[in-house]
């Protein structure tokens, strides 16, 4: 059985880190060895739960001389540890891997979670190492075209592996009342309140100033009925755009149906309690796993028409009505967003059933974890002749 490294710079939160958790246990329930290089992170310790192993690095640093020093390290882990394949999902760590991929003679896998801002020759080359894998895995359309666009014949044809939703976590049946009530408590939300959540961390491209200014349009319009707009994210040091929000719902004459709740640990039961998910980012979103959660526990999501979230959320004119499971609507545009959200708002409630059973069962056909792990294990097998991706769906009704 084939001995598999996936290199990551730390293991704290996030799609890449919880990708990396997601194929360590698919790893160990082939058989095969899981090894994470990591500098380290709050999540670290799942890792050897799991049954893979963590070997410390510092991986999170740019600078060069060190990235180098990866590579011969990585090299040598490689030698002594058998190592077969190596997986690196971040760019500084990715350079060191792929050093040692080459003089150990190995395959080098990268997936590529981010669309990377580029600005000037150097960052573009710095960026380009995610698009020198032997397989290059893009974790939507939308970000296989922008390796392509970019890249072109460097990164071959990237394999598209949408990121998975662990679809019992996200089940509605899941998550008890109790779990409900007190997510609402917290909130100050009242029993004839309807909640329009936006689950995001605090920061301007993420659009949470024209989310406030289309609910301000709502109510001077009398549209907004008993919606209540919650901000579920971390500022992360933003106190001031934090604050900025708080005026302008203030401004806006919003300020009792606006509320800043922080990060919300029980994020699947933030999707169950709201009549509404948005996703009103500005900035394209390389996958957008706040829409794919949020349909899976059945909530109807509104999200903006850039990057990846679209090939989630199926909405007009790319499927018929009866076949949507939300809305798209432009980016900064408040006045189009206003319009979405009254829609939402205003739907017989047999609809909104029907839209809510169709979006928890597309995510259930298209976005879960399984098939994530299925498909990336099969392109580690491509490039080592294993049998991993059939030894996995053979071990999910009978365990290897």
């Amino acid at each position: 059985m084939p001995t598999i490294l996936q290199i990551v710079p730390r293991l704290d939160t996030g799609g890449a880190e919880l990708s990396t958790l997601e194929i360590v246990a698919a790893l160990v329930r082939t058989g095969a060895r899981a090894l994470v290089a990591t500098e380290g992170g709050r999540m670290a310790e799942r890792v050897t739960a799991l049954g893979g192993e963590i070997i410390t690095l510092p991986l999170e640093t740019k600078n060069p001389v060190t990235i180098v020093t990866n590579g011969q390290r990585i090299a040598s882990i490689v030698r002594e540890r058998s190592v077969s394949l190596l997986h690196a999902r971040s760019r500084a760590p990715a350079w060191s891997a792929l050093m040692a991929a080459r003089r150990a003679g190995v395959p080098f896998v990268t997936t590529y979670h981010g669309a990377y801002g580029e600005r000037g020759r150097i960052k573009r080359l710095y960026n380009s190492v995610m698009a020198r894998g032997d397989s290059v895995i893009a974790n939507s359309r939308y970000t296989s075209d922008l390796i392509r666009g970019r890249y072109g014949a460097l990164a071959g044809t990237p394999v598209i592996i949408p990121r998975g939703v662990d679809i019992a976590r996200f089940s509605p049946d899941s998550i008890d009342a109790e779990r409900r009530t007190r997510l609402l408590t917290a909130w100050g939300i009242e029993p004839h309140e309807r909640v329009i959540l936006h689950a995001a961390r605090l920061t301007t491209w993420k659009g949470q100033r024209v989310l406030i200014e289309a609910v301000g349009r709502l109510q001077a319009e009398g549209r907004l009925g008993n919606g209540v707009l919650v901000l579920a994210g971390d500022a992360q040091g933003r106190n001031d755009y934090a604050e900025g929000l708080r005026q302008l719902a203030g401004e806006l004459g919003i300020s009792d149906r606006v509320r800043l709740v922080g990060h919300v640990e029980d994020i699947a039961a933030a999707f169950a309690v709201a009549y509404l998910t948005v996703i009103a980012s500005i900035e394209p979103e390389a996958f957008g796993r706040a829409a794919a959660e949020a349909l899976a526990v059945g909530c109807p999501t509104i999200t903006t028409n850039i990057g990846a979230p679209p090939e989630i959320v199926l909405a007009p004119p790319e499927v018929s009505r009866e076949q949507a499971t939300g809305w798209h609507v432009p980016p900064r545009d408040a006045a189009a967003l206003a319009d979405a959200i009254a829609e939402a708002l205003a739907m017989p409630e047999a609809e909104r059933q029907a839209m809510s059973a169709r979006a928890a069962a597309s995510i259930a056909a298209r976005f879960t974890v399984a098939a994530m792990q299925r498909q990336t294990l099969a392109v580690y097998d491509g490039l080592l002749g294993t049998q991993l991706a059939a030894r996995f769906t053979a071990s999910q009704t009978h365990p290897v």
